[in-house]
């Protein structure tokens, strides 16, 4: 392969101009490959584009811990363009079939040209943003065209429950397209030809992200939960996408799975659970209280809060709620009473967190607030990970302050929950020091997860993109979440 030849097949680089080239040129380099030998995996950092001269890649993306084959790379192929321009992480895993020779261009040798030739980065720009764009938005008209009449849905991050449950409930007619990966800037291109892109807690709708999506076609983010604050509708809304929400799914589902934490936790099951099966039938730091009497603050009161509210008062527990916008009705009926944050906080034997996640409510529970709680109080959390300073929850939970966590959702949990870690090292300091503690109990962010949950989050969710159909944009939407809300 000649000189001019590699620039020629190389992505963007090709339309440079000659002179420009012949500078890139003489820092690409060759490598060769044996059967099975890997080029790099999933997640090592990107920081070079390769182009197959000969021989054949295949390409593997993890999948609930396995390596799933997505495709392969022939001669002529290439990848890696976004390494020379982002600080990003590899999305996939790439494996030589056979005896392969790549020519490669690293994001060192990159900058070095462009800082010897500044006219190189100019003519990169200029190809940039008149390729990039135009290429997204004629994918996705020539998709529209070949699939024209049938409703394209991209499903990112479908786990085996969310495929059947939204199978069930949507008409057959659509097409829903389940893609594994979560949604990301990297990975917004595999929704190419769709409309409509539904999401759930921890994909990554930014604003470049978004982009991403209205240039492929997107119109519409359908979310498979309450809380938005994965989305920057801000973005949204200048991209003219319409973005709804499930504001309620199973209140029931999530208030449940708060008072197993607290009784699990309260009566130390999960202890007592290993010691049993270790033969260990002692009952030496096994005591708990009676909830019966105690005070039990809920923060937040909406429609988990008040399911809550009348599971606690069940137990014998008087309840205090504190809520920005309290009902007044609702404290009548029950005779749970609204107070201030800090009166809540400061007067409660087990505190549970309902609350959405805004950047008013964002680390809720700090250092100040652990401070005015009662020594040995139980801190629940089945709502945001973004509610509690972690730091600052462990070092209360190690000094006795807080007695006791459950929590259901932690604020790094993306990359992590929902993903079998079993086989690798947790490199998160903060989580695996709150593994690491007797008085913590985490579940993988499952309060939601029973079937009714799924069914009514499948049903609601093929109502929103039915009123879009029918079209229904923004305010109109019966779940439109407004900018005005983050």
């Amino acid at each position: 392969m000649t000189e001019k030849q590699i620039t020629q097949n190389l992505p963007v680089f090709g339309d440079l101009e000659p002179d420009l080239a012949q500078h890139i040129n003489k820092r690409v380099k060759f490598i060769e490959l044996a059967p099975n030998q890997t080029l790099f995996l999933e997640n090592d950092e990107a920081d070079f584009l390769f182009f197959v001269i000969s021989g054949k890649l295949k390409v593997l993306r993890q999948s609930d811990g396995k390596d799933v084959y997505v495709r392969d790379l022939d001669a002529g192929e290439s990848g890696g363009i976004t390494s020379l321009f982002l600080v990003q992480p590899r999305s996939a895993t790439v494996i030589a079939s056979e005896p392969t020779k790549l020519a490669t261009l690293s994001k060192v040798d990159l900058d070095a040209a462009m800082t010897k030739h500044p006219e190189i980065g100019h003519g990169l720009l200029r190809i940039l943003s008149r390729q990039v764009r135009s290429s997204g938005k004629s994918m996705a008209y020539l998709m529209k065209g070949r699939l024209d009449g049938v409703v394209q849905i991209a499903v990112f991050d479908a786990k085996s429950y969310d495929r059947d449950a939204l199978s069930k409930v949507m008409p057959k007619e659509w097409n829903l397209n389940f893609i594994d990966p979560r949604l990301n800037r990297q990975t917004a291109t595999l929704a190419a030809g769709c409309t409509i892109a539904c999401i759930f807690v921890n994909d990554v709708a930014d604003r470049d992200a978004l982009e991403i999506l209205a240039d492929v076609g997107i119109e519409m983010i359908a979310l498979r939960c309450s809380g938005f604050n994965n989305v920057d509708l801000h973005a949204a809304r200048r991209l003219g996408i319409s973005v709804a929400r499930v504001p309620v799914y199973s209140p029931y589902a999530v208030a449940e799975h708060a008072i197993a934490l607290l009784l699990a936790l309260n009566r130390k099951v999960h202890r007592a659970y290993q010691r049993v099966r270790e033969g260990n039938f002692t009952l030496s730091g096994l005591e708990g209280f009676d909830l019966h009497g105690r005070t039990a603050a809920v923060l937040g009161v909406g429609g988990i809060g008040k399911v809550l509210v009348k599971n606690l008062q069940g137990f014998g527990m008087k309840v205090v709620g504190w809520d920005a916008y309290p009902n007044e009705a609702f404290a009548k009926e029950t005779g749970m009473e609204y107070v201030s944050f800090e009166d809540a906080i400061k007067v409660a034997d087990v505190i549970s967190l309902h609350a959405p996640l805004t950047k008013d409510t964002y680390h809720l529970i700090d250092e100040k607030a652990i401070c005015t709680m009662k020594d040995g109080v139980i801190l629940i959390n089945t709502s945001r990970g973004g509610l509690v300073d972690h730091e600052a929850l462990i070092s209360a939970l190690k000094s006795g302050k807080i007695g006791a966590a459950g929590l259901d959702v932690y604020e790094e949990e993306a990359g992590v929950f929902f993903e079998d870690l079993s086989a690798r090292v947790i490199t998160d300091d903060v989580l695996a020091r709150l593994l690491s503690l007797t008085n913590v109990i985490i579940t993988s962010h499952q309060a939601y997860l029973t079937t009714d949950a799924l069914q009514n989050i499948a049903s609601t969710t093929t109502v929103n993109i039915n009123e879009f159909l029918e079209g229904k944009r923004f305010e109109e939407l019966t779940n439109y979440v407004d900018v005005k809300a983050q």
